[in-house]
Order: structure tokens, then C-alpha cells, then sequence
């Protein structure tokens, strides 16, 4: 692997708490959206997210789309504009969006797609390696209301 293909692998900084912009939505699947599809969007995000200094998750299942997305301000909201211009679905909710200075909650994952099965086991696992207790706080409340979930 050469030197430039090592230093877009992951966003640089990923491990250094500075300020940090997360957006979390969530949204339908339009009719005819099929898997492959799908990975369309997750290999475009791994392609182009590192350049842009974006991590977070994309979960998806029973046809909806949840995402958590965090970076750079500017960048999250360009992002965020193309993706609600994306045709591939409908009836996006903006749930929730904060700035502050603190560590990633996905600080290697340019954009992983999880199946609505194994979130709980992602969110734990970034549970164990979150440092700052804002972090903390969103992964637990985030755990709690799974649990509640039937």
C-alpha cells in the first residue's frame, strides 16, 4: 500500500478531541431500492468520506435508513444536502444535531453499514472504547432506548 492510499485509509484526526459536528437522521427506502443499491452508497462513502474528514454508521433495515454522521460542520451539512437530494429515499427526519469539542464516535469507520440486528453490539463496542463523557452519554442513552424497544 503506498504512502497516499495509507493517509486516506482513515480521517486524519480521527483520535484528537477538537470541535465536532454529528447529525443523526433517519429515512424510508424509495420503492424499487434494492440491496446493491445500498452498497452503492456505503462503497461511495468509503471513496469519499476520508477526503472529507466524515466518519459514522449507517444502519439499515425493514426499509429504513438511520445515520449517525459527524465531522467538520461544513462538510457534514454539504454531505447531508446531497443526501437529501438522493433518490434512493424519501421522508428524511433530521433527529438530532449537536457541535462540541469532543473525541469520534466512529473514529476508523468512514462510513460502515450495519445491519439492524448488530447495532446494539456496534453501539457497546464504541461504548467500551469511548473516552469523553459526552460520548459516553450519547452511546448509553442510545443503548437504553434499544433496550426499551421491543
Amino acid at each position: 500500500m503506498n504512502e497516499l492510499s495509507k493517509s486516506l485509509d482513515e480521517p486524519r484526526g480521527v483520535f484528537e478531541e477538537h470541535l465536532l459536528f454529528n447529525l443523526v437522521y433517519c429515512s424510508q427506502v424509495s420503492p424499487g431500492i434494492e440491496q446493491a443499491d445500498v452498497d452503492a452508497i456505503i462503497a461511495t462513502a468509503r471513496r469519499f468520506n476520508p477526503i472529507l474528514g466524515i466518519t459514522g454508521i449507517l444502519v439499515f433495515g425493514g426499509g429504513v435508513f438511520f445515520q449517525w454522521i459527524e465531522g467538520p460542520k461544513s462538510k457534514v451539512l454539504e454531505l447531508v444536502s446531497r443526501i437529501e437530494a438522493d433518490s434512493r429515499h424519501e421522508k428524511m427526519a433530521i433527529l438530532s444535531s449537536d457541535e462540541e469539542i469532543r473525541e469520534r464516535i466512529f473514529p476508523t469507520w468512514d462510513m460502515e453499514l450495519v445491519d439492524t440486528k448488530d447495532i446494539q453490539e456496534v453501539l457497546q463496542d464504541a461504548l467500551e472504547t469511548a473516552h469523553d463523557e459526552k460520548s459516553i452519554a450519547a452511546l448509553q442513552l442510545l443503548l437504553d432506548q434499544l433496550e426499551k424497544t421491543p
